[in-house]
């Protein structure tokens, strides 16, 4: 697999949630030492519906951050409307990081990139993911009843 390096000091992506001020700058450098999956999605798309419960339990876990993309576009209260009806808890980002990271954009929804701790593309996730696969992607190891 080709891994990317990205220039995270430089990249700054504005992201919105009801956790964070809208209009916030996220410099992707604070994100660094975590995990960061960028997952865009749709509110047409049904794969991407049903993945959003999965993104939101991979968002709980530690040092992993997943951020959104609305693949149109949309802003405003269009989109606060959008995440409300689809309870997305994890923040999306206003801008598309695609052509910042150095990506093409996605054609194929849902798409989730996945950068390591170092800030280095590992993998793109074509198609919707279970927390499972995600858990996977990020090295994380999710423990089951019989571990508790």
């Amino acid at each position: 697999m080709r891994a990317w390096s990205f220039p995270l000091m430089l990249l700054a992506l504005v992201a919105c949630s009801p956790a964070q001020k809208p209009g916030r700058s996220l410099q992707l450098e604070e994100l660094r030492g975590q995990w960061v999956v960028i997952n865009y999605w749709a509110i047409w798309c049904k794969p991407c519906i049903e993945e959003i419960p999965e993104l939101n339990a991979l968002a709980s876990l530690p040092q992993i951050s997943v951020l959104g993309v609305n693949y149109d576009g949309v802003s405003g209260e269009e989109l606060d409307q959008q995440l409300e009806k689809l309870g997305v808890a994890f923040p999306t980002l206003d801008t598309d990081p695609a052509a910042q990271l150095g990506v093409a954009r996605p054609v194929v929804l849902p798409t989730s990139l996945v950068l390591d701790p170092q800030g280095q593309l590992r993998d793109t996730l074509v198609g919707p993911q279970t927390l499972e696969t995600l858990a996977a992607a990020t090295g994380q190891t999710l423990s089951g009843p019989e571990d508790e």
